[in-house]
């Protein structure tokens, strides 16, 4: 299983290995021998991230049938839905003991596996691989991205810093994951560096903190739902809401609307520094309560959601596919919807766990305390 999932996103090594997959599996034997008899029914407890909930509840019935047509087992797959951060707190608390796990992005795994090890030492991390890609941009109004140039989040700095007014937004780091990701973003390009390479004293730096902090002041709102941002521009307009950081997926359902209502689309800003993306790994975990029959239907789940029936359905939710063999939907991802077909910017690998633990902890005094 491949640990790094961001090396093969743009490489043919993504269709090997996903090949490579489909024929183990195609040909590995079912667990077998009296302790792992053929049980009447398989719970699978699969601990997932909210923004995935309308495509796995519509995945849910057709992986069901499809592994009860295979190893005639009845299957349940029981979904857990919450947000990326306490899906980790859930973990480690021991609240949830999933079979799998997926958070919306892969890099809230380092930061997992820092506080298991901490906690009960060792890993439950069995591997990982991400099954569907959604990066974070920074939306705005066109006629606002193109007359200030907005190529990224340093340029709120730069606009703040000249007296610009401008109204932002983002969800609430401690309570999201895109807004986790869109700090991270904030410090990275205050450092100029990629999240690979930020370090936990670039974190505390005070030049890059006041960066930070002046992107900040000009918050207008936190909250919990990324989909929220885009409802607001749609319904209340420039004055509102200048720009926010969301999944893409927010900017091309709502860009058509914000159109027709005020003569103004919305557009995805893809920051020239690289772009990090959601890409919901699915985490298969290496613990005790987990059987080889749970084992097996983690691993059938995982190559069920690189299939192409799985991979086409999520594009209707907004998601990118990371299988190869499948193409995009350019009725979604076009720029009559505000958004790339083809993104430039290069993908950024994930921070460290003490990064983001740096992160969530210094978040308390960037933010605004106005919102």
């Amino acid at each position: 299983m491949v640990r790094r999932g961001y090396l093969l996103l743009t490489t043919g090594v993504l269709l090997g290995l996903l090949l490579g997959l489909l024929m183990a599996r195609a040909y590995a034997p079912a667990p077998s021998g009296s302790a792992l008899a053929k049980p009447e029914k398989v719970e699978l407890v699969f601990l997932l991230s909210s923004e995935k909930e309308a495509w796995m509840n519509a995945v849910k019935p057709l992986f069901e049938d499809y592994f009860r047509r295979k190893y005639g087992v009845q299957l349940e797959l029981k979904l857990y839905v919450t947000g990326s951060h306490e899906i980790v707190n859930l973990i480690l608390s021991g609240s949830v003991k999933p079979d799998v796990w997926s958070p919306a992005s892969s890099i809230w795994i380092p930061y997992f596996e820092k506080k298991w090890r901490e906690l009960r030492g060792g890993s439950i991390v069995g591997g990982w691989y991400p099954v569907v890609l959604s990066p974070v941009v920074l939306a705005g109004w066109e006629d606002l991205v193109r007359k200030y140039n907005v190529r990224g989040f340093y340029d709120l700095y730069r606009l703040a810093k000249s007296g610009v007014d401008f109204r932002y937004g983002h969800t609430d780091p401690a309570l999201s994951n895109s807004g986790l990701m869109a700090l991270l973003m904030e410090f990275c390009e205050a450092a100029n560096k990629t999240p690979d390479q930020l370090t936990v004293d670039d974190v505390r730096n005070p030049r890059i903190i006041e960066v930070v902090k002046t992107i900040e002041s000009k918050a207008v709102f936190y909250g919990k739902s990324t989909g929220f941002f885009g409802e607001w521009a749609v319904e209340n307009g420039p004055s509102a809401i200048s720009f926010f950081a969301v999944y893409e997926n927010v900017v091309a359902s709502s860009a058509a609307r914000a159109r027709a209502k005020w003569g103004r689309s919305l557009v995805a800003v893809y920051p020239e520094l690289g772009v990090l993306y959601s890409d919901h790994p699915l985490v298969l975990v290496n613990a005790d309560w987990v059987d080889e029959w749970k084992r097996l239907a983690a691993h059938e789940l995982l190559l069920f959601l690189l299939q192409p029936q799985a991979q086409e359905l999520a594009q209707q939710y907004g998601f990118r596919p990371v299988n190869p063999l499948v193409p995009l939907d350019e009725r979604v991802f076009s720029e009559s919807n505000g958004v790339l077909r083809e993104i430039r910017a290069r993908a950024l690998k994930p921070p460290s766990g003490e990064v983001l633990e740096a992160l969530l902890e210094v978040w308390v005094e960037v933010r605004n305390p106005g919102v």
